[in-house]
């Protein structure tokens, strides 16, 4: 009966043990959270509570199993297997503290900060940075599991023999991938592209969504996702309509007769801008820019705070004065000049 009891009793007191911790742990942080308003890293901090209690009750169990005598013909397994999750609860504790204290960091910076642009920028960078370090926990997680094996000790010294060689192979297979890693890290710290940013990739224009260590997601207009290597933004040319300020000039064409009433056009331009909440105020003018044999090119050049805003813009200001026109002017719309022909005289 006691070989059954005091295993039971063991696992049973590192159960409670863990849950009143994480208890505790959980009450302290919710008051500093109630206390530190103007900071959330106490409550993103609370995320950590799952891991911390496996740690906690997975260190009391490798403390206790030997002399608790649980599964003495298997204590070396036992062992094995508690340490390895101890490993993984490990490097997840690790990883959960770090994202909580970058995210806290980052939303206390995004709040005092007035420059959108430097936001996206440093939010781009700790994305990034979050990924590396969860890729590098993650790694040498494995790693450590890995080497509690017996035979992956005994070899170790002839995989650090050809730890250069393999490298050399390594980076040839992989030469595409590492491109894009350093490719990622060049764009978060280069401030080249941001999430955020307003894009024209490959004639498609949108947002960028997500950026990761090797692909960039791009969400166009019509919220299509374009999945791009993140060395296409290193390696070709590409248009960022936010970089260096996210205000926009925007152009309207229109192609009308020669006796269109360019003057009455301009007034009416300035009208409707007015009645257009995405006009920014900065620049409303018109003008021929052009003509042919039976047209003239008029242009108005509009503005807005933004990409969306100056295509919004652009659509409502060519609508209103071409309906304006077809009303109150339609003499001025395009037309075709014919004429009957001559008859040819046989005689």
């Amino acid at each position: 009966m006691e070989n059954v009891l005091r295993p039971a009793l063991v696992v049973g007191a590192a159960l409670v043990l863990t849950l009143v911790a994480g208890w505790v742990l959980d009450l302290l942080l919710r008051k500093a959270d109630a206390r530190h308003t103007e900071t959330p890293l106490w409550g993103l901090l609370r995320r950590c509570g799952p891991p911390f209690r496996l740690v906690l009750g997975t260190a009391a169990l490798q403390a206790a199993y030997r002399p608790a005598g649980i599964l003495p013909a298997h204590a070396a397994g036992v062992g094995h297997a508690l340490t390895l999750v101890q490993i993984a609860s490990t490097a997840w504790l690790l990883v959960a503290v770090a994202a909580a204290v970058v995210e806290a960091a980052y939303a206390r910076y995004a709040a005092a900060s007035p420059d959108d642009a430097r936001v996206r920028r440093v939010r781009t960078q700790v994305t990034l940075i979050q990924r590396v370090l969860t890729a590098l926990a993650v790694v040498v997680a494995a790693a450590a599991m890995l080497l509690t094996f017996p035979p992956m000790r005994t070899v170790g010294a002839s995989v650090l023999a050809s730890a250069g060689v393999l490298g050399i192979v390594a980076g040839i297979a992989a030469q595409a991938s590492l491109g894009n890693l350093f490719a990622g890290l060049q764009i978060a710290f280069g401030d080249t592209v941001r999430i955020g940013d307003t894009v024209v990739v490959d004639k498609e224009w949108g947002k960028v969504e997500e950026i990761t260590l090797t692909f960039l997601v791009v969400r166009t207009w019509d919220e299509r996702r374009i999945t791009m290597p993140v060395s296409y933004f290193t390696g070709k040319p590409y248009e960022n309509w936010s970089r260096g300020g996210a205000q926009m000039t925007g152009t309207v064409f229109w192609h009308l007769d020669h006796s269109a009433p360019v003057p009455l056009m301009r007034d009416k331009l300035a009208e409707i801008l007015k009645d257009i909440p995405e006009w920014d105020g900065r620049t409303g003018s018109l003008a021929v820019t052009d003509t042919t044999p039976h047209t003239i090119v008029v242009r108005a050049v509009v503005t807005a705070k933004d990409g969306d805003d100056v295509w919004t813009l652009r659509c409502a200001v060519r609508e209103r004065l071409i309906t304006w026109l077809a009303a109150e002017h339609p003499y001025a719309l395009p037309r075709v000049t014919t004429a009957e022909a001559t008859p040819r005289d046989t005689a």
